[in-house]
């Protein structure tokens, strides 16, 4: 009899099984050169518009917000400072992800970052059955309703892109 790889849990998987949320998980070879949502979505098999990407900003008020828009769109960031009460916003440094998050580039998941930052989920997800984010680690995908995203991160839908 074949044995199943063992999946290791990432931080995000935990915390969604403590909420009882059911959420399907992906696993993929990934490469430096394809982090993409594009990319992803390729390797899934799946239409880029379900494959979230979580983006992470710093506004002039509110310090480090997350935005979580579909793959296939761009982040508007005054639509962004406006939805968080903040008058400008800017990424945050690509140095300072992992420091912030907990996270590396690939690998940010809108859930189980080091805190509970304001989270805006664009409102492309509200049409979605579910919606697939990373999971916390390069090559690792998990898809779960967007509520339920929304449950765990104290989030919001807002209107995010362009």
């Amino acid at each position: 009899m074949a044995k199943k790889k063992k999946i290791h849990k990432t931080n995000a998987m935990r915390i969604i099984e403590q909420h009882k949320i059911p959420y399907t998980e992906y696993e993929f070879q990934w490469s430096e050169d394809h982090l993409s949502a594009d990319s992803v979505a390729e390797k899934l098999e799946i239409d880029e518009s379900k494959i979230f990407k979580t983006l992470v900003t710093v506004g002039n008020k509110t310090g480090p917000i997350v935005a979580v828009i579909p793959g296939n769109r761009e982040l508007d960031l005054k639509k962004l400072a406006q939805a968080s009460g903040n008058k400008k916003i800017e990424m945050l440094h690509l140095k300072d992800l992992e420091e912030t998050t907990g996270y590396i580039r690939g690998g940010c998941s809108p859930i189980g970052m080091k805190k509970l930052f304001p989270t805006y989920l664009a409102i492309e997800a509200e049409e979605l059955e579910t919606v697939i984010v990373s999971a916390g680690k390069r090559g690792m995908q998990l898809e779960l309703p967007a509520n339920a995203i929304l449950e765990i991160t104290k989030g919001t839908f807002a209107d995010l892109t362009v």
